[in-house]
């Protein structure tokens, strides 16, 4: 079964279902265009086996980065290595997909402090400005425009994000989007810009290039996005035919908190995976395809979910500890992934954990091997200080 190719509704196939989940790889240059770095470490993940390969944090504008080595399409003279790292990361005949993005209220703080967000909630640090409707219609034409550059520059399809707090996440959640107009208010207001952007993308690219969109499955937040509107806008995004929904969950609360993204589920289907309840009771109600991600670290669970009716499953910490896992699972030569988790203490700093797998990903990006031996507390330091240069590096015009 894990082996079964995926045809998607706009014809694409995925051919298995294990899906390398997106993972902010911080390895851009102070342009926010890709590196050798990420040719190296996408064709590494390409020839490990996943049928579908997703980049995290691709921004459509670089004034708001998550981190400041993102990739940035509005900056479009990097072209070149983009299609170099798209032929890196298809290697292997699998699909690579761009996560397009826009933190919003948690804009990277150094790069800048007074970000765009649906409403002026302070986050992190951050006190954003409200966005205004020009601003609005903007940012639509920009997730358009970034979409065009992804199938231009060899990206076989992209995923919108929608998730983990980030900005159109900020625009579902009434905690964050406190707007009086028309985006604001009832659900239908907050969810109209992820339509809005859907269907300007499927205009833009066409009917035959696939369009995901990572929800959450709820933010976990009193009065914050419910399950029950996670369920309604899956539907709503179904009438609108994407190819794939992406559940999974994660919010940065106003009090620079974060729900991590190991919620407790809604039943008990299996001893793994956060978001599996979840995301079986959307996939009953809609027609596209459904894709998990989060917690799982074993092939039995793997199969349990994909028994239970979901159609992709999403690995991310593991494939960097063994970036050869999916080809291992497929063949049947290992029924766990690698938890490296279990090896860190329970009070580690928040964002230890993080730090640690990041620096592991540099280090796959520079062409080195993964060291388990690395502290996460020295590796949160390493980190901090890895994204505080970088940030002083990074081109400053913001205009």
């Amino acid at each position: 079964m894990l082996d079964t190719s995926l045809t998607l509704p706009s014809g694409a196939v995925i051919k298995n279902r294990i899906v390398k989940a997106a993972m902010s790889d911080g390895l851009a240059d102070s342009q926010n265009h890709a590196t050798e770095k990420h040719c190296r470490l996408y064709r590494r993940w390409s020839e490990g086996g996943a049928g579908l390969l997703i980049i995290g944090e691709v921004q459509v504008d670089h004034r708001h980065p998550e981190r400041p080595g993102n990739i940035a399409l509005d900056r479009p003279e990097g072209k070149k290595v983009l299609r170099a790292m798209t032929a890196a990361g298809t290697i292997a005949g699998n699909h690579f997909w761009a996560q397009l993005g826009h933190a919003g209220a948690l804009t990277f703080p150094e790069i800048n402090s007074n970000p765009l967000a649906p409403s002026a909630v302070p986050v992190r640090g951050n006190q954003p400005q409200a966005m205004t409707e020009p601003d609005i219609l903007d940012l639509i034409e920009c997730y358009a425009n970034a979409a065009a550059i992804s199938r231009e520059v060899g990206f076989t399809g992209i995923e919108i994000h929608a998730a983990h707090g980030f900005l159109l996440s900020q625009f579902l959640s009434p905690r964050f989007n406190q707007r009086i107009d028309d985006w604001g208010g009832s659900l239908e207001n907050r969810a109209r810009l992820l339509i809005e952007i859907v269907r300007a993308v499927r205009v833009k690219i066409g009917e035959d290039y696939p369009i995901a969109v990572k929800l959450n499955a709820t933010d976990f937040q009193e009065g914050g996005f419910s399950f029950a509107e996670s369920q309604q806008v899956a539907r709503w995004l179904d009438r609108e035919h994407i190819d794939l929904l992406a559940i999974s969950g994660r919010i940065h609360k106003s009090d620079d908190d974060a729900v991590p993204d190991r919620a407790p589920s809604t039943g008990n289907l299996a001893p793994e995976g956060y978001f599996l309840d979840y995301a079986s009771t959307i996939k009953k109600t809609i027609n596209a395809p459904v894709m998990v991600t989060g917690g799982f670290r074993t092939r039995a669970g793997i199969m349990h979910a994909l028994e239970y009716g979901l159609d992709l499953i999403g690995l991310a910490r593991p494939l960097v500890v063994d970036a050869e896992l999916p080809r291992k699972l497929l063949a049947g030569t290992t029924d766990t992934c690698p938890r490296a988790e279990d090896r860190f203490s329970f009070d580690l700093p928040f964002g230890a954990g993080t730090a640690w797998f990041q620096m592991q990903i540099i280090r796959m990006g520079n062409g080195m091997e993964v060291d388990l031996s690395i502290n996460p507390e020295k590796a949160l330091e390493m980190i901090v200080d890895f994204d505080h240069k970088a940030a002083q590096r990074y081109y400053k015009d913001l205009d």
